[in-house]
């Protein structure tokens, strides 16, 4: 199989993979942003952060989002140290944030043992305009790689900037789902047939992507509705992909 999915705890999983297994790390995880008292850092779920009182779904909440920063900054350095371990030389690491969590993720990512390379940017065009206030209509993507990239192995160019809508409406699987035409770009990063790790799977859309453009996926998920939802949309998609030459017929 193209994919493996692992339901559980993305350190003590990625612990138990073998060194220089992968291509490329590309996450989104959880941000632990906003929150201007400890109240609403701690009582806030994720739900209540990234969801409005309106919206017409009821998507399950997910664990990790209530540390302070200091705290965040640890755990982020911890697993990307570990995801370092695992990437071959000259691979790269994609990291999602929002602008409060920038700072914080670049120094862990260093910490980590990574080189980092610059700031890719998220553009939502739907996003709410604030009176009398500019519109936070960006998240942002740290990149990084391990060592000197060889441009040889893998001669693409890609964008800095990228424009697309969150999922909505059936198509919202996960509070804080990534659009797929977005992840797609993404995993060009990652030579062709290589290896991609996502940490924090959610609902799978980085391993979709990864499958749709050839490459291999390694998903962890921690929480148990998502990592369904997550294995359920990875076996669709190689169903959908599958051709002729993939299929060995015996008689």
């Amino acid at each position: 199989m193209p994919f493996s999915l692992h339901q559980g705890d993305a350190l003590s999983v990625l612990a138990g993979l073998p060194d220089d297994c992968i291509d490329s790390v590309i996450t989104d995880p959880p941000y632990n942003s906003g929150g201007r008292t400890a109240k609403e850092r701690t009582t806030r779920s994720a739900k209540q952060k990234y969801t409005s009182a309106d919206a017409q779904h009821t998507l399950p909440d997910f664990t990790g989002e209530n540390m302070d920063q200091r705290s965040y900054g640890f755990w982020l350095t911890q697993i990307m140290t570990e995801a370092h371990r695992l990437t071959r030389s000259g691979g790269t690491a994609l990291l999602f944030t929002d602008w409060r969590q920038l700072p914080v993720t670049t120094d862990a990512i260093q910490a980590a043992g990574w080189l980092w390379r610059g700031v890719l940017a998220w553009h939502k065009p739907q996003a709410r305009p604030q009176r009398g206030r500019f519109t936070q209509n960006c998240e942002f993507i740290v990149w990084a790689s391990k060592g000197p990239i060889d441009g040889s192995r893998n001669p693409v160019y890609l964008p800095g900037m990228y424009s697309a809508s969150q999922p909505s409406g059936a198509k919202r699987q996960h509070i804080t789902q990534k659009p797929v035409e977005v992840m797609r770009e993404l995993v060009k990063i990652s030579p062709d047939a290589g290896t991609v790790l996502d940490f924090c799977a959610g609902s799978g859309s980085t391993g979709v992507a990864a499958l749709l453009e050839g490459r291999d996926f390694i998903g962890v998920e921690k929480t148990e509705h998502y990592a369904s939802i997550a294995a359920d949309r990875l076996t669709k998609t190689i169903r959908e992909t599958l051709t002729q030459d993939d299929v060995i017929l015996t008689v």
